[in-house]
């Protein structure tokens, strides 16, 4: 008999008030990956001190499109953290994308970020170094502990907010004031 599993893919975690783990507190991840094997995502609401410009030019890229030479490049997690992902609108795709949903992709290829700075880019993106990743059973642990909101992902939140604003955006798709949570609810 195989146990039911129900996949949150395509949703945001929102860390809880009580989350006092320094790479997670206060964040907004989106989940790329969820199956039983464990998950994958990309923290949205974590700009690093490295724009596009530092990272192309560490990688001898140039940008011919001067208005991404301030992009900001997100700390996307601690897992892989020298390595660069690419969270973007579906339209485009490159050897290694890989399919979220019909309408978002994740990329992880040289290829993504030279047509990026060359404007030719997606529609919309988030430059990461690094990503958070979950064992079989740890992300639901977690959920089960109350370490994390899980909500359907919002397009405008994913890519349209600004990143200081993203957390509480996302926790309004909820319809819920962090201010009020308490990690005990549910636990009695």
């Amino acid at each position: 008999m195989t146990a039911f599993f129900d996949s949150f893919k395509n949703h945001f975690l929102i860390s809880m008030p009580h989350l006092d783990d320094p790479h997670f507190e206060h964040t907004v991840i989106y989940l790329c990956q969820h199956t039983q094997d464990g998950a994958m995502g990309i923290i949205i609401n974590r700009p690093s001190n490295v724009d596009f410009t530092e990272l192309a030019d560490h990688l001898g890229i140039k940008i011919s499109s001067s208005h991404l030479a301030a992009e900001p490049i997100y700390t996307g997690g601690p897992v892989e953290a020298e390595r660069g992902f690419i969270l973007h609108t579906a339209e485009k795709k490159w050897s290694n994308t890989l399919t979220v949903t019909d309408e978002i992709s994740l990329s992880a290829s040289l290829e993504a970020l030279e047509d990026i700075a060359q404007g030719d880019g997606p529609n919309a993106f988030l430059i990461t170094l690094g990503c958070a990743g979950w064992d079989d059973g740890q992300l639901e642990a977690e959920i089960w502990n109350n370490d994390w909101l899980v909500c359907e992902a919002d397009l405008d939140v994913l890519f349209h907010t600004p990143s200081d604003m993203q957390f509480t955006a996302a926790t309004q798709v909820l319809g819920i004031d962090m201010a009020r949570l308490s990690p005990d609810i549910g636990h009695g």
